[in-house]
């Protein structure tokens, strides 16, 4: 597909990039511009979002966004303004989620996610602290221990953590109320007079 250019748009009668459009111009611009890119589109989100029951919404979601941004002001150029607005939506939605699983997005790199790359000293730290607390999580007795990933780690709730573990929600508490404050003690070196049984 070739782009038009601004006299042959003009002439054709198309709104030009940059002005506003009414609702019908807008949807004659969708229909006209960015339909046409659906199975590019669905392609590129099926590859970077591995849940494919959400895909279709994910693609709705952009033709929403693409759709009320053309209203304001049409594009210069469709197919990446697009494709910027999926990989934004895709890098919301990581964001929007409190534990990311590694299967949830296939190519963070393809996603062009901007992060703070830390620096040698700050890496080194922060594998520091991973390894005292894998240290300080493997000391934990095993129902603790269990308990404190399901419940920290796993995110799952207190019912959940009790059907699993076979155990009643009571003792998940104070389980988890344990093995915290023995992981507190362990990483803050802050003993606070009890002994947690091994």
């Amino acid at each position: 597909m070739t782009e038009a250019s601004d006299t042959e748009r003009e002439s054709a009668g198309a709104v030009l990039p940059g002005a506003f459009m009414n609702s019908s111009e807008a949807l004659e611009w969708f229909l006209r511009e960015v339909l046409p890119l659906e199975s590019t589109l669905m392609q590129y989100l099926r590859h970077n979002w591995r849940d494919r029951s959400g895909v279709d919404d994910l693609l709705q979601d952009v033709y929403m966004r693409v759709f009320e941004a053309a209203q304001k002001q049409l594009p210069e150029k469709t197919k990446p303004f697009v494709f910027t607005t999926a990989r934004n939506l895709l890098v919301s939605r990581v964001r929007e989620q409190q534990i990311v699983p590694f299967e949830a997005v296939a190519d963070l790199d393809a996603l062009d996610v901007a992060i703070d790359t830390p620096d040698a000293e700050r890496s080194v730290i922060a594998r520091d602290d991973l390894r005292r607390l894998r240290d300080a999580i493997d000391t934990l007795p095993a129902r603790y221990r269990d308990v404190v990933i399901l419940r920290r780690i796993e995110n799952l709730s207190r019912p959940e953590i009790a059907v699993r573990l076979n155990i009643s929600e009571p003792s998940v508490s104070v389980y988890l109320s344990a093995g915290m404050t023995a992981l507190a003690d362990a990483l803050y070196g802050q003993p606070r007079g009890k002994q947690v049984p091994r």
